[in-house]
């Protein structure tokens, strides 16, 4: 007990410290030195051993909890991460990984890298790397896949609940910033944008360059599930499309050397060719800078769902020890003049939930044209599909991963050769209901929380016994709602377990090129493309 009040308070102390120091010198040189010398009284004379580096730790984030989920501090370790992730290049053994609880589960295996060679698979549980079991080991385990290229580690892991062994051998990593691009009917280009490293201006102008000299006539750029990255790789894709020394964003603060412009440098590659931008609620950040100049200069046609609405900029500073602060510094503007950023942190609910505004508060700006367009965070797309707004119930399956372990257990069951033979019936959709069942999966809506929330007040106000019966067939009602749900939002569920299971068989590359032929974003946007009046019309109606 005596040691959650010492974080408590030390995090109190940093905050207050944190929020002083642009008005008053002398009260944050008190704050500090009030922490330090309780700081130092703890590890000094503390009934029981405490170890300091985690007391500090537990400080420093009991501090940062309270600001945004971006601000946040990075070991030395994470600070190099951070510089190999935006890098595009790393040493590994090419699979994307959970690390949760000691575990390591493989939750996608990249096509020829290690990982793929040395036979491992999505769902995939590593129990033991080298000599070291997981379960006993109390760092990241993460690192232990690290090393230098061109060595070789053992892995002992759990497939289907039988243990397996194999080797990789580590190498360089490239992640690709354009992992897929083709030319489809029609003379339209396809263009898949993951992610905003240093490469991504380059890929993707490469890519342009060679669907068109295929004879793309338009084009298709995907930021759906891009969650951004580095803004300058963010300016340099819109100038691809967009004029030299257009505004691309805006930033803004209360601290004034970070209000800045950032325009367009270069000669654009294409002005003119008929483009179509697709995002979704995971398109975030630099992704919505792309999307939202693009259909502020009225220069393409946004098409899917409303984006993450990640507006908060962050910017690293040194620390000591070669540590840092990942700090938000100010929020980024669409050249309309429209805030990017969604949730509110600074005003929260009685809950201590940030906040999202009310339709009715949104304000409206205007595109070059004169289109009216809106804030309220995020991007909302010129034509929404309804298809790429995923419901709560699908939601809660994602962040429960009851789809991915459905599609580990389908994938040992069923067997492909090639992508046009795969199918995925509604007899496999019964199926994914009883795997569900069976593995105990339940989400609560916001109604049945609302419902439990007013139930907890009525014992206050002596009034739980006279509702429970009421009560009781509310709950029932709810529940037999959320089963029926299941089966109305079947399509939408069975996309995304198609999705998965064909990642399993046919690698990511499969599954783009089965998007293509089976996607309602990107049929839409060929439509629109296909169709100049409809075109020109959304544009400039």
């Amino acid at each position: 007990m005596k040691k959650k009040i010492f974080l408590t308070l030390a995090a109190g102390l940093l905050l207050f410290t944190t929020v002083s120091f642009k008005s008053d010198f002398f009260e944050i040189a008190k704050q500090l030195e009030i922490f330090t010398t309780l700081f130092k009284e703890i590890n000094m004379n503390y009934v029981d051993e405490v170890n300091p580096a985690e007391l500090m730790d537990n400080a420093i984030q009991g501090m940062l909890q309270d600001l945004d989920p971006y601000t946040n501090y990075w070991t030395e370790q994470e600070v190099e991460e951070a510089r190999i992730t935006n890098s595009g290049q790393y040493t590994g053994i090419g699979a994307a990984v959970l690390t949760k609880d000691k575990t390591i589960t493989l939750m996608e295996v990249y096509a020829g890298y290690p990982a793929d060679q040395a036979g491992l698979k999505a769902g995939d549980e590593l129990v033991k790397i080298g000599d070291v079991t997981l379960a006993n080991f109390e760092d990241d385990a993460g690192d232990l896949l690290k090393g230098a290229p061109g060595t070789e580690i053992p892995i002992t892991y759990k497939r289907q609940g039988k243990l397996e062994n194999t080797a990789i051998k580590r190498e360089e990593i490239e992640v690709k910033a354009v992992p897929f691009y083709r030319l489809m009917p029609d003379n339209v280009g396809y263009i898949v944008l993951s992610q905003f490293n240093r490469k991504a201006s380059a890929e993707t102008e490469a890519a342009v360059k060679e669907l068109k000299e295929q004879g793309a006539t338009s084009l298709v750029l995907d930021l759906r599930g891009n969650p951004g990255g580095l803004l300058t790789e963010a300016i340099n894709v819109s100038n691809l499309f967009l004029p030299k020394g257009k505004l691309i964003t805006t930033t803004k603060s209360a601290i004034k050397k970070y209000n800045k412009d950032y325009l367009t440098t270069n000669e654009p590659l294409d002005a003119q060719i008929p483009l179509a931008v697709l995002i979704n609620g995971r398109s975030a950040s630099a992704s919505e800078i792309v999307s939202g100049s693009l259909q502020d200069y009225d220069r393409a046609v946004i098409i899917g769902a409303r984006s993450f609405g990640k507006g908060l900029v962050q910017r690293p500073k040194e620390l000591t020890y070669g540590t840092q602060i990942k700090i938000t510094i100010s929020r980024y503007y669409t050249p309309s003049g429209r805030c990017i950023q969604a949730l509110d942190y600074w005003h929260r609910d009685e809950d201590g939930n940030a906040v999202r505004r009310d339709v009715a508060d949104y304000n409206e700006f205007t595109t070059a044209n004169g289109r009216k367009v809106y804030d309220g965070g995020g991007i909302l797309p010129d034509v929404q599909v309804s298809s790429a707004k995923l419901s709560a119930i699908t939601e809660a399956l994602l962040k429960d991963f009851a789809i991915f372990d459905f599609a580990t257990t389908y994938y040992y069951n069923h067997n492909f050769e090639e992508l046009q033979d795969f199918k995925f019936s509604n007899g496999d959709y019964r199926d994914f209901e009883t795997f569900l069942k069976n593995s105990g999966f339940e989400y609560k809506t916001e109604t049945e929380m609302a419902l439990e929330k007013a139930y907890i007040v009525a014992e206050n106000d002596n009034l739980q016994e006279q509702i429970s019966g009421a009560y009781s067939e509310l709950s029932k009602t709810i529940d037999a709602a959320k089963e029926k749900e299941l089966d109305e939002k079947e399509n939408e569920i069975s996309k995304l377990i198609i999705d998965e299971l064909v990642k399993r068989y046919f690698y990511r590359e499969g599954l783009y090129n089965y998007q293509l032929e089976h996607n309602e974003v990107i049929d839409e946007a060929v439509t629109v493309l296909q169709d100049p009046t409809r075109y020109t019309k959304i544009l400039n109606p």
